[in-house]
C-alpha cells in the first residue's frame, strides 16, 4: 500500500505550481497548510480549511491541482467556506468542490454569490461532503437528486424563500441525519413529511430552534439575541475565520477552533445541519433578506406542543393546554406528578419556520416519521409518540376512507376483477350473505387510497379568446361552475363582464358571450338541471340574464340577441343567483337584506323578500331534491332555512355562528347544510333543524378580511375550504372532519403568491376540484386551476402558473 502523501510536499507542489503560473501563493492557502501541519505533528486530527472569501480566479489552477492530491495525502479533512463576497468565478467553484471526495467534511457557502447555475449543477450532480450548510440560500423548491451518500447534516436556516420540496428531493441521502431548516416558507405538513420519509436515517429534524429553561434559570432574550447575531446559534459546528490581514508566517495566528469540529464529527448527538439543492426555475434571488423574530418564552408542552398555534407575544399555562387534551383522550390517565413537573419548565423557541404554527405540527411529524429522535431541539420520548400517534389518529386521516394501508393500484384492479368474476355466477351469489359482500364504492374507494400521493396535480386552465378568431386575449375569472350533466364543461365568469363555457378537458371555448356592455363582474353562475344547455348568469351591476349555449357561438363574431336568451329584472350589487330543483324559479341576493324569487319560464320577478337579515346576504341556496326549501348566509352570523310555500316572514330555524357567514351550501343529498364564516369557520350543520354535526375546527388567522368557502366533494364524502387570505385548500372528511391533505398554491417566482378566491369539487371525478386562484400581485390575472389529488403532478407544467394581468375585486361565493 503506497505511502500517504506528506503535507510539506503538497505544500512544495502547490509553491511550484504558483510558480509557474507567475502568481504568488495566497496567504490564506499557505496558512491553512501551516495550520494542518501543526495539528499533525501534535496528532490530532488535521484539517485544511479552503476560505473561499480569500480566492481570486488566478489561484485555481494551483489550488485545484493540490486538492486533488489530498485523499492520498495525510490530512484528514478538507472544509471549504465561504462567508461572504467571493472574488473567485462561479464556474470555479464547483471544480474545486468536486475535487476531494473521501475527505471532503464541511461545505459552508452562502449561494447568493454564485447564482442559480451553481445551484442547478449542486443539485444535480450532488457532493461529496458530509456537513452541507447553505443558510440564507434562495432555493424556492427544493429537489436535490445528485449523490450526497456520505452527507450526514445539512442545514438550510433562514432560506426565506424556500417553501417546499419536489417530489424526488432526499431521493440519494442514505446518511443524513441532523436536517435543520428553520426561518424558512415551509408550511405544508404533509408534502414537508412525504419528503422526509424517504430519509432512513434522519432522526433529528429542526424548524424551529427551542430550548428548555427554567423559571429561574431562563436565558435573557438580549443573550440569545446576541447569540443570533454572532452567527453562531446552535450549529454544532464553531468556525472562526482568519482575518484578511493576518501575516502566515511566523505569527500565524491559530483561530480555526478545530476541537469543535473534531467533536460535531463523532457525536452523534451534537446539533448541526447543512445541504440542498435546486432546480434553475426554482431558485429566487431577488429581495432576499434574513429577519430574525424576536425571542420569546414559552411553556414547555411535550405531549401537546402544536396547540400553541400563534404565540406570538404571549405566554401560556401548560396546564390550561393539558387539560384540553385530556378532553379527547378520557380512557388514558397521566401521571400527575409528571405532568406537575413538566409544567413547571419552559422553553425558548426561536427563529421558526411558518409549519410550525399549523394545528398539531408536532405530534404530526412525530406520528409520521417514527425513527425521528430529535424535533426542535426537543427529544421526542415513549409517552409523546403514543400521544402524538392518538392525535394523529383523532385529527387526520393517512389515506382516504380511513384505510389504514396502501395496496398497489395493480393489486386492487386484480381483486376487484376476481369479485367481479366470482359474483357473476348463481352459486356465488347465494354463498355471499348480504353482510358480507363488499360495499358497491369499497373497490373505487380503495383504488383512490391506492392513488393518493402528498404531491397532487396543479393544472391551471390555459383558455384564450376574444372578439374574433383572429384576436386572441386571455379571460379574467371570478366565478366558475361545472356543468351538472356533461363532465367535460364548465362555465366562468369574468371581471369583464363575459360568461364562457369551456371544455376544461381540452381547454377549447364551446360558447362565449361577451359583455355587451351590460354586465360589469359576474359574480352568479347557475345551470339548469333539466335543461342543460341553459345557465342563469348576473353580474355585480344587478344585470341577470338567462342564456342557451346551443345559440352561442365560440366566438362573437356576428353575436346578437339569440332565441333562447331571457332578460330579467335587474337586483342591485348582486353577488348570488341559484336555480331550484325543477328548474322553474331562482333567487337572487347581494349586498342588500333582501331575497328575489324569479320566474324562469316567464322571466318576471314574483316576489321580493325583504329584511330576511340585519346584513347583506352573500349566498342563497336552493336545496337540491325540495323545489321549495332554500338557505340564507349573511354577515350578520345567521344562517337560515327558509320555505316559499309559507311564503317566508319567519324563517324555518336560524343557526348562528361566531363570525360574518360567508357562505352555505346542501350536501347533494340534502341531509347536510355546509356553513362557512369569516377566517375558517366551517362547520356542518343537520338540515332538518339546523343543530351542529360537526366542527371543522380549522385554525383561524385572526383576518376579519379572511373569507372562507366550502364545498364537499366525493358526493358529501369530503369537504373542500379554502380562504382569500390563505394559499392552502384544505381537504377533510366531512363524517369525521379528519384532515386529510392541504393542497398548497403557490405561483411561479418571485413575489408571485396566490390565494383561494373560490373553489368547487368536481362533481364527476373523486378527488378531484378546481380552485380559482387569485395572485396577490394586482397586475397578475386570476386563474383556474384544476387539482387532482390522485395523481402525482410535482412538475415544472403542472405546478408553474402563468404570470398575466387582473384585479380582483367583489365577493360572491
Amino acid at each position: 500500500m503506497a505511502m500517504p502523501t506528506d503535507i510539506s510536499t503538497l505544500e512544495k507542489g502547490y509553491f511550484e505550481a504558483c510558480n509557474k503560473q507567475g502568481i504568488p501563493p495566497n496567504k490564506a492557502i499557505v496558512a491553512a497548510l501551516f495550520k494542518a501541519k501543526i495539528k499533525k505533528a501534535r496528532h490530532e486530527l488535521s484539517t485544511f480549511m479552503v476560505l473561499m472569501d480569500d480566492l481570486k480566479d488566478v489561484d485555481f489552477h494551483p489550488l485545484h491541482n493540490m486538492l486533488k492530491e489530498i485523499d492520498v495525502s495525510e490530512i484528514d479533512a478538507v472544509d471549504m467556506v465561504n462567508r461572504s463576497s467571493c472574488g473567485l468565478s462561479v464556474e470555479y467553484v464547483s471544480p474545486l468542490l468536486h475535487a476531494v471526495n473521501e475527505k471532503l467534511r464541511v461545505v459552508d457557502i452562502r449561494d447568493i454569490s454564485f447564482g442559480r447555475d451553481f445551484l442547478l449543477d449542486l443539485s444535480q450532480r450532488g457532493l461529496a461532503c458530509q456537513v452541507l450548510n447553505l443558510k440564507s440560500s434562495h432555493f424556492r423548491k427544493l429537489s436535490m437528486v445528485g449523490k450526497f451518500v456520505h452527507m450526514h447534516t445539512l442545514n438550510l436556516d433562514f432560506s426565506t424563500s424556500l417553501s417546499g420540496f419536489r417530489e424526488d428531493c432526499f431521493s440519494c441521502m442514505p446518511n443524513l441525519r441532523l436536517l435543520s431548516l428553520c426561518e424558512t416558507r415551509i408550511t405544508n405538513l404533509w408534502t414537508t413529511s412525504a419528503a422526509l420519509a424517504k430519509l432512513p436515517s434522519l432522526d433529528e429534524l429542526r424548524f424551529q430552534n427551542c430550548s428548555y429553561s427554567s423559571d429561574t434559570g431562563c436565558p435573557s432574550a438580549s443573550s440569545v439575541n446576541e447569540g443570533i447575531n454572532s452567527g453562531h446559534t446552535d450549529l454544532g459546528i464553531y468556525i472562526e475565520l482568519p482575518s484578511s490581514s493576518d501575516e502566515v508566517l511566523p505569527n500565524l495566528q491559530i483561530n480555526i477552533n478545530d476541537e469543535d469540529l473534531d467533536d460535531y464529527d463523532m457525536d452523534p448527538d451534537t446539533r448541526s445541519t447543512n445541504d440542498e439543492s435546486s432546480d434553475d426555475s426554482e431558485v429566487d434571488f431577488l429581495g432576499h433578506h434574513r429577519n430574525f423574530v424576536s425571542t420569546e418564552v414559552y411553556p414547555d408542552i411535550p405531549l401537546s406542543w402544536s396547540e400553541l398555534a400563534d404565540l406570538e407575544n404571549e405566554q401560556m399555562s401548560f396546564g390550561s393546554l393539558d387539560t384540553h387534551e385530556e378532553d379527547s383522550f378520557s380512557g388514558r390517565s397521566f401521571n400527575s406528578s409528571t405532568k406537575t413537573s413538566v409544567a413547571t419548565k419552559k422553553y425558548i423557541s426561536r427563529n421558526p419556520s411558518p409549519i410550525c404554527y399549523e394545528k398539531h405540527y408536532r405530534e404530526y411529524m412525530t406520528a409520521s416519521l417514527p425513527k425521528l429522535k430529535v424535533l426542535d431541539n426537543l427529544p421526542i420520548g415513549k409517552d409523546e409518540r403514543e400521544r402524538a400517534n392518538d392525535i394523529f389518529t383523532r385529527h387526520f386521516e393517512y389515506l382516504p376512507y380511513n384505510r389504514r394501508s396502501k395496496d398497489s393500484v395493480v393489486s386492487m384492479l386484480q381483486k376487484r376483477e376476481i369479485r367481479a368474476n366470482i359474483s357473476s355466477t348463481p352459486a356465488s351469489r347465494k354463498k355471499c350473505s348480504s353482510s358480507s359482500r363488499k360495499s358497491q364504492y369499497f373497490y373505487s374507494r380503495s383504488l383512490s387510497a391506492a392513488k393518493m400521493g402528498a404531491w397532487p396535480t396543479l393544472h391551471p386552465l390555459s383558455i384564450m379568446g376574444g372578439l374574433s378568431r383572429d384576436e386572441k386575449r386571455s379571460f379574467r375569472p371570478r366565478q366558475f361552475e361545472y356543468h351538472p350533466t356533461d363532465s367535460s364543461l364548465m362555465v366562468f365568469g369574468t371581471l369583464d363582464g363575459e360568461v364562457v363555457v369551456i371544455n376544461h378537458e381540452s381547454e377549447k371555448i364551446v360558447s362565449y358571450i361577451p359583455s355587451l356592455g351590460a354586465m360589469n363582474s359576474v359574480l352568479g353562475l347557475c345551470w339548469l338541471k333539466k335543461y342543460p344547455s341553459k345557465l342563469i348568469a348576473g353580474s355585480d351591476n344587478g344585470s341577470l340574464r338567462l342564456y342557451d349555449i346551443q345559440h352561442m357561438p365560440a366566438t362573437s363574431r356576428g353575436m346578437h340577441q339569440s332565441r333562447g336568451n331571457v332578460i330579467f329584472d335587474e337586483f342591485d350589487q348582486l353577488t348570488s343567483v341559484h336555480v331550484n330543483s325543477t328548474d322553474e324559479l331562482f333567487l337572487a341576493s347581494g349586498y342588500s337584506k333582501n331575497v328575489a324569487l324569479y320566474d324562469i319560464s316567464s322571466g318576471k320577478r314574483l316576489q321580493d323578500f325583504a329584511d330576511m337579515h340585519r346584513e347583506h346576504i352573500n349566498v342563497v341556496k336552493f336545496s337540491n331534491h325540495s323545489p321549495s326549501l332554500f338557505a340564507t348566509s349573511s354577515f350578520d352570523q345567521n344562517v337560515k332555512m327558509w320555505d316559499i310555500r309559507q311564503k317566508p316572514n319567519l324563517p324555518c330555524y336560524t343557526a348562528s355562528s361566531s363570525r360574518g357567514n360567508v357562505m352555505v351550501c346542501f350536501s347533494p343529498d340534502d341531509h347536510y347544510l355546509l356553513v362557512s364564516a369569516v377566517d375558517n369557520e366551517v362547520r356542518q350543520l343537520l338540515a332538518v333543524d339546523g343543530r351542529l354535526h360537526l366542527n371543522f375546527g380549522i385554525a383561524s388567522t385572526g383576518s376579519s378580511q379572511n373569507y372562507t368557502r366550502s364545498y364537499y366533494m366525493n358526493g358529501r364524502d369530503y369537504v373542500i375550504s379554502g380562504s382569500c387570505d390563505e394559499h392552502v385548500v384544505r381537504v377533510c372528511c366531512a363524517n369525521t372532519g379528519r384532515r386529510l391533505r392541504d393542497v398548497s398554491l403557490e405561483g411561479k417566482g418571485a413575489g408571485s403568491s396566490m390565494f383561494v378566491q373560490s373553489l368547487r369539487g368536481d362533481p364527476f371525478r373523486d378527488f378531484n376540484m378546481s380552485v380559482l386562484a387569485a395572485y396577490i400581485r394586482p397586475s397578475s390575472n386570476s386563474e383556474i386551476v384544476k387539482v387532482n389529488l390522485l395523481a402525482s403532478g410535482d412538475n415544472d407544467k403542472s405546478n408553474s402558473y402563468k404570470q398575466q394581468s387582473h384585479s380582483v375585486t367583489g365577493m360572491g361565493g
